[in-house]
């Protein structure tokens, strides 16, 4: 079946005893770097420590086994905190695991029916709007342990709004003990990767620095700080199989939250595929990786883990470590393992403050600030709004609510800009062997390829710009875009792509005849600066002079 090709097999066909050694050194530093994060990130989700650790093991195996990326490596992930941590207030862990495992099946069959390219649908600017959203979320979700804060609730807080509201009501209750631990770990994790260390040292991660030395200020400080063994019971025993109780009206509450997790872990992991290919110089199958992060994520369920992705830090780390192969991937998820039985019980030992700053920076780093502010000031405003609105929805309500309304936004003010377009411009179609402007009446330079782009430059065909093979034996690439009406932002962020991957390989790109709103909106994001006004020609003859010259 050409839809399922897990990678893992075709990798070993060429395998040397040389790269073992490398994936086998990888795997074990990226399991010192995923076990603070998947610690922290089962906090954030609300369930106890150690289930972080049983996906990372569970999920990281299984879909490194199955999968369709060569150093993909699967785990816990930020963006599933606010929903898992939802499903678990107000249907337990019986409801996660039933959501969990509906997710799974949801993303098999997106595989087996050769849906991965479809995530391209999902516009640029909501995956923008709720990843940031979800950072501010896990932000908040922290404060009352960054602080040691005595909240007192009649109800458990789910909210992210009620939680901010109580963190306000209570702040006069600061344990100025745990703040000084927050502040020192948090100092910690921005400094460390600034200062120059041995080269052995640099393998640390700096989470694993903050715990260390957190555990170390409590206790031979005395400091009265609330730890992990304060607040949770941990097991260190290995995940077991358990079968969940299923009832049907479990199954039809869980619906939009299980498409939620799915599309989440779909986003994140070809996402993740696909930074790791430029990286790599590889090609993910994504509908096996689909397939496989379904198995990966009822594994996870029925071994008493939360939902599972492809990490996108965990994997480049992989990859400047030396992984190459699934095999690195599998490493990790086995020293987990061993380190789960032999190092738990000193998990409780670490400070609640320390966790919250752990969390502090996976926000941060997932949030996309500087992105998100880029779009506000550039992007049309069109899809400002929906990135906003996706946002603030993310925040204020929850992010099934938001992915539904800003596709719905999306959809409505897309066909609102192309209905518009329409009436403003009409078509004239050309029979091409008496089209003056034909390419095929002109010579076209050595080392020059010439591309010809028809029709609106949008968020559905953003992925045909990425198709563009640029080659280091080339020297000029020219885009004729006479048809092309208008473009948006992540049409733009395709061919920023695109450009960024030209200098990389010193190839120049010149545009030929570029219409009025795609050239304002080039002007407008500051791309138009990046590619140099010369290489904007009015007609495909001076564009084909400019590559000569």
């Amino acid at each position: 079946m050409n839809t399922f090709k897990p990678k893992l097999f075709s990798v070993m066909k060429t395998y040397t005893k040389e790269q073992f050694i490398k994936d086998v050194i990888a795997g074990i530093i990226v399991a010192i770097i995923a076990l603070p994060l998947s610690i922290a990130l089962a906090i954030a989700s609300g369930v106890s420590p150690e289930q972080g650790l049983y996906t990372a093991i569970v999920a990281g195996f299984v879909i490194a086994l199955l999968g369709g990326s060569r150093v993909q490596v699967s785990g816990p992930a930020a963006a599933f905190a606010t929903i898992v941590a939802g499903i678990v207030a107000t249907k337990g862990m019986e409801g996660l695991v039933v959501a969990t495992i509906m997710a799974g099946i949801i993303l098999i069959i997106m595989g087996v029916c050769k849906l991965g390219t479809l995530i391209k649908f999902i516009p640029y600017t909501i995956t923008t709007g709720f990843t940031a959203g979800i950072a501010v979320t896990i932000l908040i979700g922290q404060i009352k342990d960054f602080l040691g804060l005595s909240v007192v609730s009649e109800e458990p807080l789910v909210e992210t709004m009620d939680k901010l509201i109580y963190d306000f009501k209570f702040i006069n209750t600061v344990n100025y003990q745990a703040l000084i631990v927050g502040a020192v770990s948090l100092a910690i994790l921005i400094v460390w990767p600034m200062i120059k260390r041995p080269a052995f040292l640099t393998k640390i991660p700096p989470s694993l620095i903050a715990v260390i030395v957190g555990i170390f200020m409590v206790m031979l400080l005395d400091m009265k700080v609330n730890t992990i063994g304060d607040l949770y019971t941990i097991s260190a025993s290995l995940p077991k199989f358990s079968l969940p109780s299923i009832s049907f009206g479990m199954i039809k509450d869980l619906v939009p939250n299980a498409f939620t997790i799915a599309v989440l872990a779909a986003i994140e992991s070809l996402l993740s595929c696909v930074v790791s290919d430029s990286m790599v110089n590889s090609r993910h199958n994504s509908n096996t990786e689909l397939i496989a992060q379904g198995a990966g994520n009822i594994a996870s369920a029925l071994f008493g883990g939360i939902p599972a992705t492809g990490a996108i830090a965990r994997t480049a780390a992989n990859v400047k470590n030396g992984g190459r192969t699934p095999i690195a991937a599998i490493v990790h998820a086995i020293v987990l393992g061993l380190i789960l039985v032999v190092l738990m019980p000193y998990a409780a030992l670490i400070p609640m403050p320390t966790i919250a700053a752990i969390l502090f920076m996976v926000a941060y780093n997932m949030s996309g600030w500087r992105t998100f502010v880029k779009q506000c000031k550039t992007a049309p405003i069109s899809d400002i709004i929906v990135l906003v609105v996706t946002f603030v929805l993310t925040v204020v309500f929850d992010l099934v609510v938001a992915i539904e309304v800003g596709m719905i936004i999306t959809c409505i003010l897309f066909i609102k800009r192309m209905s518009e377009e329409t009436l403003v411009k009409g078509w004239k179609i050309i029979d091409d062997d008496n089209d003056p402007d034909s390419i095929s009446l002109r010579k076209v330079p050595k080392d020059t390829m010439v591309y010809e782009i028809s029709g609106p430059m949008f968020f559905g065909a953003a992925d045909k710009i990425l198709g563009i093979t640029v080659h280091e034996d080339m020297n000029n690439l020219v885009l004729r875009m006479r048809s092309v009406n208008a473009i948006d932002s992540t049409a733009i962020n395709a061919l920023k792509t695109l450009h960024e991957s030209c200098k990389k390989n010193n190839v120049r790109l010149i545009l030929s005849h570029v219409n009025e709103q795609p050239m304002n909106a080039l002007k407008k994001c500051g791309l138009y600066d990046e590619i140099g006004a010369d290489n904007f020609c009015e007609h495909i003859d001076a564009a084909l002079k400019r590559a000569e010259e």
